[in-house]
């Protein structure tokens, strides 16, 4: 059974990223569940993950860093009002109940900077653990884009538009 008593989620900072970076490459040059180019370069991913966003966070088990996510405006002017997230794990945590914690988190993090929605833009098919996760989560499948990634090993597959609405939360 997975103990979320035992995960600490706090904001990322930069001095985190040497801890982030073998993460992320590994995630990165895996090339099965992100459309980032495989041979990204450290500098850019520093850039990508911890820069561009609105927010970053590190997950951590016993002081370890081992999860990370983001969260992001998805659109500017009239969708501002949805982010958009994206978590990693480190291969050796994964099944320890780091990504439900962080898209946990998450919700409640987009909720408090006034977000009133949260949606993956691409979710890849054959990612079938994570789709597993946020629909548990609550997330519905609201589109498909057919053979809209080039998986490496299972050739082009679709990937899936998933969205939740944020209720706000409530002062009780």
């Amino acid at each position: 059974m997975n103990d979320r008593a035992n995960i600490t989620i706090r904001f990322a900072r930069d001095e985190d990223f040497e801890a982030l970076w073998p993460i992320l490459r590994g995630v990165i040059r895996a090339g099965d569940t992100y459309a980032y180019d495989p041979d990204m370069s450290c500098d850019a991913a520093f850039d990508l993950w911890m820069k561009a966003p609105r927010a970053t966070y590190v997950a951590m088990i016993g002081g370890k860093i081992l999860g990370t996510y983001y969260i992001k405006t998805n659109q500017q002017g009239g969708g501002a009002h949805v982010c958009n997230c994206g978590y990693m794990v480190a291969p050796t945590a994964r099944g320890q109940g780091l990504a439900a914690a962080m898209c946990l988190h998450s919700q409640d993090e987009a909720r408090a900077m006034g977000y009133m929605a949260m949606q993956f833009n691409f979710v890849v098919s054959t990612n079938t653990g994570a789709i597993r996760l946020w629909e548990r989560l609550g997330f519905e499948t609201v589109g498909r884009l057919p053979l809209a990634f080039n998986h490496p090993t299972a050739g082009l597959v679709d990937a899936l538009v998933m969205s939740k609405p944020l209720a706000p939360q409530s002062d009780a």
